[in-house]
């Protein structure tokens, strides 16, 4: 189902929205228009997805053990150390 709505646009969206329509690109401008909505819908979806990953993340490690500063230097420093073995360096 389609519905009407008046927008308002730049002079530049609205040459580059023609040019898309004369190069082929799409039928017509509000074809272009609805590109837009769906890629900013898209955009917007993923955003949460990603967002409720960092979260459960962030709630799981928050339950998790901790180790102190110092010990987390000194793994890090051996996993330097492993990598840089690895590599010959």
């Amino acid at each position: 189902m389609s519905v009407k709505a008046s927008v308002s646009i730049t002079e530049q969206q609205d040459d580059f929205a023609r040019r898309a329509v004369a190069n082929g690109h799409y039928p017509s401008l509000s074809a272009v228009v609805q590109r837009g909505l769906e890629l900013v819908r898209s955009e917007a979806e993923r955003e949460e997805v990603e967002l409720d990953a960092l979260r459960a993340f962030f709630e799981n490690r928050a339950k998790g053990p901790f180790i102190s500063a110092e010990e987390g230097r000194l793994r890090t420093e051996a996993m330097i150390k492993k990598k840089r073995s690895a590599f010959g360096v």
